[in-house]
């Protein structure tokens, strides 16, 4: 219950609050981060941020399990595993938890990027389509409900919306959608743009520069550091996407 304020007074009401809890991120059995998160698709969390982190090496993902010392209920489903069969190398564990706001702070910069990634090679979008993204994404069932949470999509060249993800996380929102187009054999995306809420980050850029994606485009707008990555991805950035307006920073 919550004491609601307006302009008739004040009363209590009920409120649909959404759920935070931590999630440990195993690959091959070894603990590689902690992430607050919303739960649901912690497969595709999981997956995702294996991709972005680049732990994976481009080795295969042969399942996705919850893990523990008993069975998963006893563990509430906040610990999973990506097993490659031992063939990823053993990744550097994360110091410290990722909490649902930052993602990963300050642990790598564009040149650690340039180290595992090469600059991106996919057309830009058309402009007239990234004009008509903010009236396209639908089917946030999860902010409807609570207002209290983050939205990642992928959609394709036509501007079709494909897949959506949410999370108290931006960039769990993202590592869900990336998660699930790696477990389908879609990655890189070059052939698909990614749209996120809230504002276009470096880590944003590095996640979709790390996916394949040639786009990304945010309801807010971006750092200097996301333009800069950008730029150096040669991926396609835009900010301030509402309504039939943007600005675009990299990819004209």
């Amino acid at each position: 219950m919550t004491r609601r304020f307006d302009a008739d007074g004040n009363r209590r009401a009920p409120d649909e609050l959404i759920v935070e809890e931590p999630m440990s991120i195993r690959l091959d059995g070894e603990l590689i981060a902690t992430t607050m998160r919303t739960p649901g698709d912690d497969f595709e969390l999981a997956v995702g941020f294996c991709v972005t982190e680049g732990v994976l090496h481009d080795v295969p993902v042969r399942s996705v399990r919850y893990c523990g010392q008993g069975p998963a209920a006893e563990s509430e489903f906040n610990d999973v595993t990506v097993d490659t069969g031992g063939l990823a190398p053993t990744p550097t564990p994360r110091l410290g938890p990722a909490s649902s706001s930052c993602g990963v702070c300050g642990t790598v910069a564009i040149g650690d990027l340039l180290e595992r990634l090469r600059p991106l090679e996919a057309a830009p979008f058309d402009v007239e389509v990234l004009a008509l993204m903010a009236d396209r994404i639908d089917g946030q069932a999860l902010f409807t409900t609570t207002g209290a949470v983050h939205a990642a999509v992928a959609f394709d060249r036509t501007g079709e919306p494909l897949l959506l993800r949410e999370d108290i996380g931006r960039h769990n929102a993202v590592d869900k959608v990336v998660g699930r187009l790696q477990m389908d054999g879609r990655l890189p995306a070059g052939d698909l743009g990614l749209w996120v809420s809230g504002r276009a980050s470096f880590e944003m850029a590095q996640k979709a520069w790390a996916a394949g994606f040639a786009c990304l485009i945010a309801v807010s707008g971006p750092s200097a550091l996301a333009v800069e990555t950008a730029r150096v991805a040669n991926l396609q950035l835009a900010g301030f996407a509402r309504g039939d307006r943007f600005n675009l920073y990299t990819g004209d």
